[in-house]
C-alpha cells in the first residue's frame, strides 16, 4: 500500500484505511476500535482517521465497499473483459468481488447485519446499486431503457445470493459458491432468451389497439 501524502483529504484518508479496515472490524466490529488499529498499521494519525469516519460504522462499511470496486475494476480491466463474451463478463465480475471479500467474512457478516437495520436500508440500497452499476458498466453494458433497469436490479439479486452462499461455504477452494454462482448465471441467461423470444414474438402479434382504431376509423 503506497503511503499517504503529507497533507491528504478525509476522502484519500478514507480510500487509504478502508481495505485495511475489515481485518479489524472482524474482531473489533465496525467502531472506532476497528479505525484506531487501521490507522495505526497505516502510519496515519488516529484523530484524523476518527474524524474521516465520524459518521460511524456505515461510513466504515460504505467505503470497505467502494474499496472492493476499485479493486474488481482492477483485477478485470477492459483488455480482459473485452475478450470474453457477457454472460462471462458478468460471472468474472461478480466473481472477482467474492474473491475480495472471501477472506474477511466475518467483518462482512457483521457489515451485512449492520446493513439489514431499518434504518441503514436506502443506504444499503444505494451501496448495492452502485456495485452492479459499476458491474454492468465495466461488462460494456449502454441500455438507456427500462433495460438498464432490470439488468441491475438481476444482477443484484445474483450478487446478494452469492454473497450468502460464500457466508456458508466451507469448501476451501470456494467451489460450492462458484458452482451457485453458475447457476444463478444460468437461471438469469434463460430469462433473458425468454424475454427475447417474447418480445420477437410480440411484434408479430396482431394489434388490438389497432383492431379496435380501424373499427372506428375504418378506411376508406
Amino acid at each position: 500500500m503506497a503511503d499517504l501524502h503529507a497533507d491528504p483529504t478525509l476522502d484519500e484518508v478514507r480510500a487509504h484505511l478502508a481495505p485495511l479496515l475489515p481485518a479489524h472490524a472482524a474482531f473489533d466490529g465496525w467502531s472506532p476500535e476497528a479505525v484506531t488499529l487501521a490507522a495505526g498499521q497505516a502510519g496515519v494519525d488516529p484523530d484524523i482517521a476518527r474524524l474521516a469516519f465520524k459518521d460511524g460504522a456505515v461510513q466504515m462499511i460504505d467505503a470497505w465497499f467502494r474499496s472492493i470496486d476499485h479493486r474488481m475494476a482492477e483485477k478485470l480491466p477492459a483488455e480482459t473483459l473485452a475478450a470474453m463474451k457477457i454472460r462471462e463478463r458478468i460471472t468474472e465480475l461478480v466473481w472477482a468481488r467474492i474473491a475480495i471479500v472471501a477472506p474477511d467474512r466475518e467483518a462482512l457478516r457483521r457489515a451485512l447485519a449492520i446493513l439489514a437495520m431499518p434504518q441503514n436500508a436506502s443506504r444499503a440500497a444505494r451501496m448495492g446499486w452502485r456495485a452492479v452499476d459499476l458491474m454492468w458498466q465495466l461488462a460494456g453494458d449502454k441500455a438507456t431503457d427500462f433495460n438498464h433497469y432490470t439488468k441491475r436490479v438481476t444482477l443484484g439479486a445474483v450478487y446478494a445470493s452469492t454473497v450468502l452462499a460464500l457466508l456458508d461455504d466451507e469448501t476451501a477452494d470456494l467451489s460450492d459458491t462458484r458452482a451457485f454462482l453458475e447457476r444463478r448465471i444460468e437461471n438469469v441467461m434463460r430469462f433473458e432468451r425468454f424475454k427475447a423470444d417474447f418480445k420477437a414474438r410480440a411484434e408479430h402479434r396482431p394489434s388490438l389497439s389497432r383492431f379496435i382504431g380501424r373499427l372506428r376509423y375504418p378506411a376508406i
